[in-house]
């Protein structure tokens, strides 16, 4: 069976692992949200197309939920010594290679989707990952902060600002001029199951569903896709998507979620929390599965996968 996978990062990484114990890992392909990706310090960091490289490389650091395992922080402490602003965002000293490395791949000419080839080879990672394209699309998050309106990118919002301004709403800068990576609509087209990772719908999915021709893409394969919520009893398993939903007009549950992507959906995965609200939700025409959707270790992520899987017959 071949799987295509939008994805975004931390959420999506655990659920990939479980699905390549399900799925032959060469037939997953996940296509991956570039629209956190920021430029720091002069380096090109990916951080949800690294998050899934590190999952599926296993190297992702579990305990404290984000970055390499066994990482260490003596270049952005001893650059917090000198500036602290110019530290705010915290990267490690192992990840800071993969950014020099795929910063200086890309200086040379080489496009995103390759220098992310050239990375997950690094990892010895076999499913194959796709940024949504190799053309810049940035989330921007427009707030309000002590009266004054501002306009962030989401990095700022969420990791130098602690997400603790009011938002009033979301654009994904540039999509509309963006085109698919190579590889995306192809991967789309020939897969006998998409799934939308459980992955926050407004920053992570919702970049790549932006980019122009995947969101139609992923809509004339309905029968065929497949979504995982990531909000389980009200609340985002993990991020920020109970701030940004409702800037969007959505409810923050998995009914909400659920219709982030009316259109697309043939099958959707909530947790046992939420069954109460299948009937609302197959009322909109999609089937529905209930589980334990927390994926506190690979088999139980490989027994979302199955479930997910399994909707589509």
């Amino acid at each position: 069976m071949r799987v295509a996978a939008l994805a975004g990062g931390i959420g999506a990484g655990k659920f990939l692992r479980g699905l390549v114990r399900v799925v032959a890992p060469e037939d997953v392909t996940a296509i991956v949200n570039t629209g956190d990706d920021v430029t720091m310090h002069g380096l090109h960091v990916s951080p949800d197309l690294d998050s899934v490289t590190y999952w599926l490389g296993d190297v992702f650091d579990r305990e404290r939920g984000w970055g390499r395992r066994d990482e260490t922080f003596r270049a952005t402490e001893e650059l917090r010594s000198f500036d602290p602003d110019q530290a705010w965002f915290n990267l490690g000293d192992l990840d800071l290679a993969t950014h020099l490395f795929r910063s200086n791949l890309l200086r040379a000419g080489q496009t995103l989707t390759r220098a992310t080839a050239a990375v997950a080879s690094r990892f010895g990672v076999v499913p194959r990952i796709l940024p949504m394209s190799d053309d810049p699309v940035a989330t921007r998050i427009a707030v309000v902060a002590d009266g004054n309106e501002l306009d962030l990118h989401f990095q700022e919002y969420w990791v130098r600002r602690g997400g603790r301004d009011e938002v009033k709403a979301v654009r994904y800068e540039n999509a509309e001029r963006s085109r698919p990576a190579p590889g995306v609509l192809e991967a789309l087209s020939n897969a006998d199951a998409i799934v939308l990772c459980p992955s926050n719908p407004v920053a992570s999915l919702g970049p790549i569903l932006a980019v122009p021709g995947i969101r139609e893409a992923v809509a004339a394969r309905r029968s065929d896709v497949v979504g995982v919520s990531g909000i389980v009893a009200g609340a985002p398993l993990a991020g920020m998507a109970d701030r940004l939903m409702p800037a969007v007009g959505a409810e923050v549950t998995a009914a909400g979620a659920a219709e982030c992507y009316r259109g697309l959906l043939g099958a959707w995965v909530v947790d046992d929390a939420d069954r109460a609200l299948i009937p609302r939700i197959e009322a909109t025409g999609v089937r529905v599965g209930a589980t334990d959707s927390i994926m506190t270790d690979d088999a139980k992520a490989e027994a979302l996968a199955r479930v997910a899987l399994g909707l589509l017959g």
